[in-house]
């Protein structure tokens, strides 16, 4: 392999399914061009990369960074619940239930 291209994957899932597309791109090549290159906006044309986060690894980054080799390129679908509203509600759900200790909401010994 020639030192000006790196080995590079994109990801993207549904919870109906998930994509990994492996790619050899120019070592310079931006996120949001690695993502075009890789085609998974035609596979997934909900995805907007003007609204949603994309990152690297778990860790969100610019679409203008460059990813660096064995680098998988993650885009991440919007959130639809506020996850400490979450737990706050299952919470207040075990102590209703009397699973749950009422005073420190922990669980019944």
């Amino acid at each position: 392999m020639s030192s000006d291209h790196i080995h590079i994957e994109v990801a993207y899932a549904t919870p109906e399914r998930q994509q990994i597309i492996p790619l050899r791109v120019a070592a310079e090549t931006s996120v949001a061009d690695c993502i075009a290159q890789s085609g998974i906006c035609t596979a997934f044309p909900e995805i907007d990369l003007n609204e949603q986060k994309v990152g690297i690894w778990s860790k969100t980054v610019k679409l203008d960074q460059c990813p660096r080799e064995g680098d998988r390129i993650e885009i991440y679908r919007p959130l639809i619940a506020d996850p400490k509203a979450v737990r706050r509600k299952r919470a207040e759900q075990a102590v209703d239930d009397g699973r749950a200790d009422p005073v420190t909401g922990g669980r019944r010994r």
